[in-house]
């Protein structure tokens, strides 16, 4: 929302999205319930398409008006997360159609405006960025994560894995180069602290504080702690 909203050049444009979104999600909680009950439960899979209407729809309206498609998908996530929610099937559909066909495009986009020589240029950047992303992510969650009764090793394993931010960071990082904040040096620093990010910390959290005690055994109940 702030990528969208402080960047965009508030045109009659902006204003034309921001009228169509807010009447949009101010009707699609009560809309598409009703359409499910219609037509739901066809060969045709019509919830599905009705839902990439929605997003699509939106997405172009967000680009024509040089705001963040990303912007609207979110809002249309959350207003309707009470009735997609319950639709367990229509979720597998819909990540299934997400991770197996939307994202690599988009990830393949964005990797491909990555230059390695910027990093072999200017690898201590590199580092600070990721020293400093990691490190405000871990300033933020671990107190939070004790404050609320977690245990040293799984307040640091949520500390860890909540020091990803992949997906909003990719974002915002393709969203400055668009539109000339940054140049493709810059960019390519970006991506790949953002990418360090989320693959370090994890693998230091399943190496060293894996709460193995809330791991599920063979039984199925949780097992004994290591």
């Amino acid at each position: 929302m702030a990528l969208g909203l402080l960047f965009a050049p508030f045109s009659y444009r902006t204003l034309v999205f921001l009228a169509v979104s807010a009447v949009a999600f101010a009707v699609l909680p009560s809309v598409t319930p009703r359409f499910f009950r219609r037509f739901g439960d066809r060969p045709a899979e019509l919830e599905t398409k009705f839902l990439l209407l929605v997003l699509f729809g939106l997405g172009g309206l967000a680009a024509w008006a040089d705001s963040e498609a990303v912007l609207p998908a979110y809002l249309a996530g959350m207003v309707l997360a009470g009735t997609v929610g319950r639709e367990h099937a229509l979720i597998r559909r819909l990540r299934t159609l997400t991770l197996g066909l939307l994202t690599p495009f988009y990830f393949i986009r964005a990797g491909s405006f990555v230059s390695l020589p910027a990093l072999a240029a200017a690898p201590v950047a590199f580092l600070v960025l990721l020293g400093s992303k990691m490190a405000t992510k871990l300033l933020g969650v671990y107190p939070v994560a004790r404050r609320y009764g977690s245990p040293h090793r799984q307040a640091t394993y949520t500390t860890l894995l909540m020091s990803t931010g992949l997906t909003f960071g990719s974002i915002s990082a393709l969203f400055g180069l668009s539109h000339g904040i940054i140049d493709q040096d810059q960019y390519s620093l970006l991506i790949l602290a953002v990418i360090g990010s989320a693959v370090i910390p994890t693998l230091i959290a399943n190496a060293f504080f894996l709460p193995h005690h809330l791991v599920p055994s063979s039984s199925g109940s949780p097992g004994t702690s290591a």
